[in-house]
């Protein structure tokens, strides 16, 4: 069963510590995403007020995000316009996620593609405002569940909130 284990990091170097201990216990950059504010604001996107919600994802490359190492060593960063809910740096899976048709879903947004990646709503409704807040989503995607118990023992260790597990059939809390 796919199934993967998410936290939250209040600061950008938390996220960055707990990433490159993922690295470090051999997770590969495929396995991990992470999705945070972008805070160069949202002047370097072109909004269209009449845009439809399954299309409103708009990805742009890694060149000058600003993100640290881990994050940067994550595949697919980009950054990601989502009407009505604001300006992300997304990487990994939660980008095909985002970009995809869960944005258009009747939750919308960054909720629409958390539930598509098997989160409970009501903890991506949580989430949601974890990260409109300033907390960086960082979560890990495998099979394998003593992988799993090793990603949630390194958010443990580097102090995250919010850790919880979620797949297409179920959700529990940590």
């Amino acid at each position: 069963m796919n199934a993967s284990i998410y936290c939250t990091a209040k600061t950008e170097p938390q996220a960055e510590s707990i990433i490159d201990a993922l690295k470090r216990a051999s997770f590969s950059n495929n396995d991990i995403s992470a999705l945070l504010p972008d805070k160069r604001g949202t002047k370097d996107f072109a909004h269209e007020h009449n845009t439809k919600a399954p299309e409103g994802a708009t990805t742009g490359g890694v060149a000058g995000l600003g993100v640290g190492a881990a994050v940067g060593w994550l595949a697919g960063i980009g950054a990601l316009a989502i009407p009505g809910v604001g300006p992300f740096i997304a990487a990994g899976p939660i980008m095909a996620a985002l970009g995809g048709a869960a944005v258009g879903s009747a939750t919308g947004g960054v909720i629409g593609g958390l539930v598509g990646m098997g989160i409970p709503e009501f903890e991506a409704k949580r989430y949601d405002s974890k990260i409109r807040s300033g907390n960086i989503l960082i979560s890990v995607h495998t099979e394998d569940s003593k992988q799993r118990d090793v990603a949630r023992e390194i958010f443990k260790q580097h102090d995250a909130e919010d850790i919880s597990s979620g797949s297409e059939a179920s959700a529990k809390s940590a």
